[in-house]
């Protein structure tokens, strides 16, 4: 499994003489039988493949978000709780410093719940859009 110049087959030409981590991957490389080798090159061409995007799992569709509607009359913690609720796909923790500063917003400065909610809701929608779409 060792080729011409004692490289394994598919390294690059001047593999294992520079960095300390090629040396390290090579020096064990050349402790392995042949059957071993095979695995580790192997492994390695998963992990690169998958790094370029190669082989990379199927996504899965990000479901709808529920049709929970507003009531007329909410207080902020209710619309909070309501919008996780529309929203059960967010991961809501991305949202914790956003919803707290809103929160905060209200309770500390007195903005009205009515503007706080309409932000929230914009909020939640916009991150479900982005992760729609594939982000995060």
């Amino acid at each position: 499994m060792i080729g011409p110049q004692g490289m394994p087959p598919g390294f690059p030409p001047g593999f294992g003489t520079g960095k300390p981590l090629e040396q390290r991957l090579l020096k064990l490389f050349r402790k392995l039988d042949e059957e071993g080798q095979g695995t580790l090159l192997a492994f390695a061409e998963f992990l690169a493949s998958r790094k370029d995007g190669e082989d990379a799992p199927a996504r899965e569709p990000v479901s709808e978000p529920l049709d929970i509607p507003r009531p007329k009359e909410e207080s902020v913690p209710a619309a909070i709780r309501r919008l996780a609720q529309t929203y059960p796909m967010i991961n809501r923790d991305s949202l914790f410093h956003q919803t707290s500063a809103l929160m905060a917003q209200h309770v500390m400065q007195g903005r009205p719940a009515e503007e706080v909610i309409d932000e929230l809701e914009a909020l939640f929608a916009e991150a479900w859009r982005k992760l729609a779409e594939g982000g995060e």
